[in-house]
């Protein structure tokens, strides 16, 4: 047609910003490493302590670690939230006894998960909801993300932060049921599972795709959102075969924690690789067992469906395309933004599309 030309053109920038983006995600990837240490699996109570306590929430490892610094010898525990659970992977945080543990889901509940918390908040990226009178006198925001009249933490002191938290009625075991309410069902969730992890192990995966016992590995998350459709990614976990490994990562993993997804030779079936920003950790993985396998990453049993909510989706979605991974499932929709004719570019040159009700 008469716009193909400025179409093509427009996709090859794209893509271009696919490939820019993947050097983001694999200077991110070493300096987490370099800071904090290389994650490995660990196991995170969702249990509540009974001491004051501040709640951290967003994508920023670096002011959490500051916080614990600060935080230590005061009587105060650390919890996660969110996308702040991988955080309890990398040794040099989960050094601290402080950091209890994780409470409650993805950004997109925190209007209920927050309300039951009754410590001190703190949200260090973007992804804040306008908080409500519940709790809007005990949360603090830092980095690039603010709200009017909510306090903003620009130096790196955490003083009036952890002021609040003392004075503030300490979590009790009363929390537990909130937090089982907000969907958290498992007393304990196991993170860490980074590319280091997954290929110190690539020879068990390796020999059971050989031999046919791995037949599948399944990339589901991304960010995730409130929508009813989004239990598609739930209902995709639930009903792959028992021949299959799970790689999670994004918020849209809290659609899969709370489910028992078994084992494979030794192996939990579902790994939780990290942040979204730890996308990176799956294409290392995928990279390294084609490598293995004497194959292209094409040739492997991989399977994508991916929840996407904002840019940062949209960047891993453009980093997929420009290494050339085909047949990605996206969702709960196609963004809006996509054209029909872009639509159908993509699906003619990546075989991308939306999800499916029947996970085909």
């Amino acid at each position: 047609s008469a716009g193909a030309p400025a179409l093509d053109e427009a996709l090859g920038e794209c893509l271009a910003v696919g490939a820019l983006n993947l050097k983001v995600l694999k200077m991110l990837d070493a300096a987490h490493r370099c800071r904090f240490g290389v994650p490995s699996p660990t196991e995170v109570s969702t249990t509540p302590g009974a001491r004051p306590a501040i709640l951290v929430s967003g994508h920023d490892m670096a002011v959490l670690h500051e916080l614990l610094a600060q935080t230590e010898g005061r009587g105060v525990d650390v919890y996660t939230h969110g996308e702040m659970l991988p955080a309890h992977g990398y040794p040099k945080l989960h050094a601290f006894e402080h950091l209890r543990g994780h409470f409650g889901t993805h950004w997109g509940n925190q209007l209920e998960e927050f309300r039951h918390f009754t410590g001190a908040i703190l949200m260090t990226t973007n992804c804040l909801r306008p908080p409500t009178r519940k709790y809007s006198d005990r949360i603090w925001t830092a980095g690039p993300v603010g709200f009017p009249k909510i306090p903003h933490i620009s130096s790196n002191d955490f003083s009036p932060l952890i002021e609040k938290a003392l004075s503030l009625p300490a979590l009790d075991s009363a929390n537990a049921e909130a937090l089982r309410r907000s969907g958290t069902a498992s007393p304990k969730m196991t993170v860490g599972f980074g590319h280091e992890a997954v290929l110190g192990v690539a020879d068990k995966v390796v020999g059971a795709i050989k031999a046919g016992a791995l037949k599948h590995v399944f990339v589901i998350g991304g960010c995730d959102g409130t929508e009813g459709s989004r239990s598609y990614f739930t209902d995709l976990a639930r009903s792959t075969p028992p021949d299959s490994l799970i790689l999670t990562l994004g918020c849209g993993k809290f659609r899969l924690l709370d489910t028992d997804h078994g084992t494979i030779g030794g192996l939990p079936r579902l790994l939780d690789m990290g942040q979204c920003n730890d996308s990176y950790s799956a294409i290392v993985v995928a990279v390294k067992l084609a490598e293995a396998l004497e194959c292209t990453v094409h040739d492997l049993p991989l399977h994508f469906a991916v929840s996407w909510f904002e840019q940062k989706a949209v960047a891993v979605l453009l980093t997929l395309l420009h290494l050339n991974l085909k047949n990605i499932r996206i969702g709960p929709a196609v963004p809006a933004f996509l054209t029909p004719s872009v639509v159908s570019v993509l699906g003619e040159k990546f075989g991308l599309k939306g999800v499916d009700c029947d996970h085909e």
